[in-house]
């Protein structure tokens, strides 16, 4: 019987190792088939979970409450899985190197308890090479066991889009590989039991890298054409967002727009593709020079705002300026690799602590990584500048009267609308010196 038929009968259990905003919705979505061993090393999250309690968002507390998900933080009980799932996430150093501690400490745990006949898959961004040169070579030291004997690997990039309730686990289609044909057909028979819109069976565990990996690096290219565009219009004082809703009405115009770009995705995964491209001798022109331009974003929004205060006869130094959002994207309580730190650093440059609001955003996250403690937004007031950074429900809907408490009446208000939320005529009407990417 195969391992399949053995984890669709119970006999086995599948493992996921790494239960954070991709961990946790795939256990939760195989629990729903069969039985699931939910391991994080994190004692607090797996206790949240355990209460019923969903700190990412994505899937909901009712969700958490109500799964069949037998979540741990004791290494021993990946014993009990023979089918393992590793998904832990892949940041860069500051130098922009690959940090593969995690994937590799990931590897060293289970290891540790994996035992003859698992399959282990790799869901963690990687550049190609790394599953098999690098976790590979970590399973057999931990274990004693030998890959392609005692245990197969395989890889599934994964593809879940944090606080998106419409692109799922179930609804985008998933790119499969094995170390060989038999493994590769496993893979892809687990998978299809939660993934509606079915597997795509790659011819190698590189290639399936190597897909994961481009998708991003083609996302960030084309976010950075669009702030290179940005900053091309407003030096024309074109508003760029016309432009584009206008470029946008032809049948094939990639409706990309501009931004900050942050998050443990986009903004990563090119420097991994770029840093085993210069282990082969080949230096990046357009890839990195598109990470050039996105990283720079945050300093160019300061440098904007700064214009517009000494438009509006404000002092710049000791400003008062009030920041609305501080996670990555949007509707989201990730804060993890967020560029609105960029911001926060470039204002300080010019003598500008800025106060911060944030409802969605993870404020024990951003105490922790960032030192930053946010602001009830209902106490802002006496403000010079407001950025409004991130497209959140709850700013969407910001009236003009709501968005005029924020400021003193003493100025001219200066407004930083960086995702485009308001109508620019409404304000610039009710006389704001506004601006936006």
């Amino acid at each position: 019987m195969s391992l399949y038929q053995k984890i669709v009968n119970k006999e086995e259990k599948i493992s996921l190792v790494g239960l954070g905003y991709v961990g946790m919705p795939i256990a939760v979505s195989f629990s729903k088939k069969v039985d699931v061993i939910g391991f994080d090393v994190n004692k607090a999250k797996i206790d949240l979970y355990k209460s019923g309690i969903d700190p990412t968002k994505e899937v909901g507390d009712e969700a958490i409450k109500n799964c069949a998900v037998d979540f741990t933080s004791d290494p021993e009980r990946l014993r009990e899985a023979k089918f393992h799932i590793v998904a832990v996430p892949t940041p860069v150093n500051s130098d922009h190197t690959p940090d593969l501690s995690p994937v590799e400490g990931a590897s060293h745990i289970l290891g540790k308890y994996l035992t003859k006949g698992s399959i282990v898959v790799y869901e963690s961004t990687v550049y190609p090479g790394v599953t098999e040169d690098v976790c590979v070579p970590i399973l057999e030291a931990e274990s004693g066991l030998k890959c392609g004997v005692d245990f197969k690997i395989g890889y599934s990039p994964e593809r879940i889009n944090p606080g998106d309730k419409v692109h799922r686990l179930e609804t985008i289609v998933k790119i499969v590989s094995g170390m060989d044909e038999e493994t590769l057909e496993e893979v892809a028979k687990v998978y299809e039991l939660v993934v509606e819109a079915g597997v795509h069976r790659a011819e190698s565990i590189k290639v399936a890298e190597a897909a994961k990996v481009i998708e991003n690096s083609q996302r960030d290219i084309n976010i950075a054409f669009m702030n290179e565009l940005s900053i091309i219009f407003n030096k024309m004082n074109i508003d760029t967002k016309a432009v584009l809703e206008a470029a946008g009405t032809k049948w094939n115009f990639l409706k990309f727009f501009p931004g900050l770009v942050g998050g443990h995705c986009i903004g990563v995964d090119p420097y991994y593709l770029t840093y085993k491209a210069e282990q082969m001798g080949y230096h990046s022109q357009i890839i990195l020079s598109g990470r050039r331009i996105n990283d720079d974003m945050g300093k160019y929004v300061v440098e904007s705002m700064v214009k517009k205060l000494i438009q509006a006869d404000i002092p710049v130094k000791s400003a008062k300026v009030a920041i609305l959002g501080f996670t990555f994207k949007e509707n989201c309580p990730d804060t993890r690799n967020t560029r609105i730190i960029d911001i926060v650093n470039e204002l300080k440059e010019y003598g500008i602590t800025p106060v911060i609001a944030d409802p969605v955003a993870d404020a024990e996250e951003a105490k922790h990584e960032y030192g930053m403690e946010f602001v009830d937004i209902n106490t802002i007031n006496n403000m010079d500048a407001v950025i409004l950074a991130v497209a959140h429900e709850e700013f969407s809907s910001l009236s003009i009267d709501e968005m005029k408490k924020f400021y003193s009446g003493e100025h001219k208000p200066v407004l930083l609308d960086i995702k485009g939320l308001l109508n620019r005529k409404e304000y610039e009407a009710a006389g704001y010196v506004y601006w936006r990417l």
